[in-house]
């Protein structure tokens, strides 16, 4: 028996539901986690276990670093699982229990690959793993499932998104694909199973707008660091190697000694990227959770998108570059790109779709919600970027990807 939305917001201020998070070791899932525990909730983390690290000790060190305080995790749970396998990696008790207790549940996992080439591991992770977790939801008594989507599921298209299911069947990227096809998939599983969906679609998120603090350096994080790479490898090469290739491509340092100057241009159009600060999906994501026990679609975006040649200037002056220039395709392809530029645009290859971006996304719905809590994104000021990339930096931007693999070829050819 499904608990009615009455029921359910009487448990609420009670606190004596239990809610279930999958993917609560990721960037948001893990934000999503620990806000909840923060408001006093029972918490239950879904979470696999990974080569030589225990479930519970990945979770552990994620609250570590939200700053969890031992009082509170006495209220979260953690069980181990695997959401592509077809009983979860569940024993028959603990599915059981798990079934009987969950009265809500928060899907956060995902595979948030762009690339092309691990197109099987995404429709796995974000279609099979939804499956699985909808199935669970179908026997058990959940009563609202949440669903953590993206904006860019509205596929390959121009000007407004509304904040309904998307019909596109053009997309940037695998990612955009899947993530469409499985918020259709939630939709119509939860209707057929009486379970109220609440699907959230944030745009691009960076670090905390006060503190630059992030579990994750992709997106905007990523040109920028390879505007930071081809730098250094630059400056390099002119400080140990006397800077011929440099100087055949017109780099050199500036006057001051610091600056390098590095003619650069960057493919752009359109009005921007939408960032919003991780600080502000979270209160945008509490709001929608209180507020929408009937279930909906809702955008959670900034709606005042970020010119590339914001970002660009933002770079060169955080960084000591200059050089570093937005164009459009016209201007740019009117000339042959430069080696660094191709090495760029090669770096950058799969986030290139989100610097020409012509998408703006409604918020009907999300907005009055936002605004009744007094809540209204942070612009992404030259502050915010700094706050952001300082800390990127200061933690070597945390993982390995495409830049750090590309670095051997790269400086094989200067």
């Amino acid at each position: 028996m499904r608990i009615s939305t009455e029921g359910l917001e009487k448990k609420r201020r009670e606190r004596s539901s239990r809610i279930l998070i999958t993917g609560g070791t990721g960037f948001l899932g893990s934000h999503v986690a620990a806000r909840l525990l923060d408001a006093g909730f029972e918490i239950t983390i879904f979470a696999r276990p990974s080569p030589g690290v225990a479930a519970a000790e990945r979770v552990r060190y994620i609250m570590d670093w939200h700053g969890i305080p031992d009082e509170t995790r006495r209220r979260l749970r953690v069980v181990p699982g695997d959401l592509l396998d077809p009983v979860l990696g569940l024993g028959a008790d603990e599915r059981n229990h798990l079934l009987a207790e969950a009265d809500e549940i928060i899907h956060c996992a995902s595979e948030t690959s762009f690339a092309e080439r691990r197109r099987a591991q995404v429709e796995e992770v974000n279609l099979r793993g939804v499956e699985s977790i909808l199935d669970f939801a179908a026997t058990g008594r959940c009563a609202v499932f949440h669903y953590l989507s993206t904006a860019f599921a509205a596929g390959r298209r121009e000007g407004v998104c509304p904040e309904s299911l998307s019909t596109a069947r053009e997309f940037h990227n695998v990612y955009e694909e899947t993530k469409c096809h499985a918020e259709r998939i939630v939709w119509r599983r939860c209707r057929d199973e009486g379970i109220r969906a609440v699907i959230y679609r944030p745009s691009i998120v960076c670090g905390h707008s006060v503190t630059g603090r992030s579990l994750l350096f992709n997106a905007v994080y990523h040109p920028v660091r390879a505007a930071v790479f081809l730098r250094d490898v630059y400056m390099k090469d002119i400080r140990e190697r006397r800077g011929e290739r440099a100087q055949a491509l017109g780099v050199k340092i500036g006057p001051d000694g610091t600056t390098l100057h590095l003619p650069l241009r960057v493919e752009a159009e359109g009005p921007g990227i939408d960032i919003i600060p991780v600080d502000f999906f979270m209160g945008a994501f509490a709001a929608i959770f209180e507020t929408a026990l009937e279930g909906g679609i809702f955008h959670i975006v900034s709606g005042r998108p970020t010119p590339v040649e914001a970002i660009a200037a933002f770079t060169s002056r955080m960084f000591g570059l200059s050089g570093v220039e937005a164009v459009s395709p016209t201007d740019l392809h009117g000339t042959p790109r430069s080696a660094i530029e191709a090495t760029f645009a090669q770096m950058i290859d799969v986030y290139r779709p989100y610097m020409s971006d012509r998408r703006m996304f409604a918020t009907e719905k999300s907005g009055p919600i936002l605004k009744r809590m007094g809540l209204s994104c942070p612009l992404f000021t030259y502050e915010v970027f700094q706050r952001c990339m300082s800390y990127a930096v200061a933690v070597a931007w945390h993982t390995k990807d495409r830049i750090g693999r590309s670095s051997a070829q790269l400086r094989q050819s200067i």
